[in-house]
This record gives structure tokens, sequence and C-alpha cells, in this order.
């Protein structure tokens, strides 16, 4: 048995995580997903997530799935492979609920925005869902105001019926770096029907 850093504090905080000889490369694995290219990360995320399924049921398990799930979004890497994680990371759960909410909203998140298919009879993961629901029902009354990079206003409410994206980045943040090429793409495929033109501009001054 090796002792290591839990790769997330998710499922058992303040403890220490002890994970077996056979646990301990999948742990690692993961910690090196967002160095791989794009292809490779594709194969090596359902690589894991078929591993993690080969894993006894317990706390171990489900922290590999769920750190897992959490990652298997930041790129486009197939509707086949997040099945698989979303799977993995329902079997995992196991029949005893786990501590907190994070493995219910991280599987009802790949659930309802991923469009993936899962089996889980659980009132956790029930009101996970609900919560979800909630959640983008809320959103439709948000409203809020911004100043952009020559010192205009924008209110939300004032754009109402028209599409707005707004994205939140850092420079620090590499799965925000990665998006911008997406971005650009999408204001290409869409500049004529006006998408974001002045804010593109102002955003590269």
């Amino acid at each position: 048995m090796t002792v290591l850093y839990c790769l997330m504090p998710l499922y058992g905080q303040g403890k220490e995580i002890v994970w077996s000889d056979q646990e301990k490369p999948i742990h690692d694995e993961i910690r090196k997903l967002r160095s791989l290219p794009d292809d490779a990360r594709t194969n090596t995320t359902r690589d894991l997530a078929l591993q993690i399924q080969a894993l006894p049921t317990g706390p171990n398990r489900l922290n590999l799935a769920l750190a897992l799930a959490m990652l298997s979004t930041e790129g486009d890497f197939g509707h086949d492979t997040l099945q698989e994680v979303a799977s993995t990371l329902a079997t995992s759960i196991g029949p005893a609920p786990p501590e907190g909410e994070d493995p219910y909203l991280e599987l009802a998140s790949l659930v309802r925005y991923e469009h993936l298919n899962v089996t889980l009879d659980s009132p956790q993961f029930s009101a996970a869902i609900s919560k979800l629901e909630a959640e983008d029902r809320n959103r439709q009354s948000a409203n809020f105001a911004l100043t952009d990079l020559n010192g205009q206003s924008w209110t939300l409410k004032d754009l109402k019926g028209k599409v707005v994206l707004l994205n939140f980045w850092a420079t620090w943040c590499p799965p925000c770096r990665k998006e911008m090429p997406d971005l650009e793409t999408l204001y290409r495929r869409f500049q004529s029907e006006g998408l974001c033109s002045r804010c593109r501009r102002r955003g590269r001054q």
C-alpha cells in the first residue's frame, strides 16, 4: 500500500487517502490528463474509466471516478468517452450513499448537459437533477451589469431577445486557454448574424 495526497479532496474530506498498488497508477494518470494532446487524452480517459470500473467498490474508486468526471468535459472527447465516464461514476457511487452531494451533482451535470444515460435509482441523484433544473430556471431571471474595455456599461436585461455569449476566463486556466480557438471559430461562423462583433474587437485592444 502507498500513501499519496489525494488528487482532489472530494470523498471523505480530512482523511488521509491510502491508494492500493492497483489504484496508484490510475491516480497518477488522472493527474497527467491535462498535459496530454486531445487525441491521446480521449483514449486515455476511456481507458482510465474502464480501469476504474474494474476496481472494488469503495471510497477510493469513487474518488478516482469523480476526479476523472470533473476533467472529462475540458474539451471535445466524444459522446462515447463521456458515456463511459458517466457510467463509471454511476457504478462507483455504489449502494451506500456517499458523503456530500458532489458525486451526484457531477453525474447529474453529465446527464443533463452532455445528454448521457445512466441508471441510478437514488433519491440523492434525483435531488441533484432537480437542483440543476431549478438553477436553470433561476438563470432565466438573472441580471447584472458589466463595463467593457471602452468604459461602456452593459446590462443583461437590456439585451433581452438577443443571443449573448459571455465568457469568464483567466490566463492561468489551461482549459480556458484551450477553448479560445473554439470561440474564434464560433465567432467566424456566426459573425454575419451579429455575434458579439463589437465585444470581440474591444477584447483585442
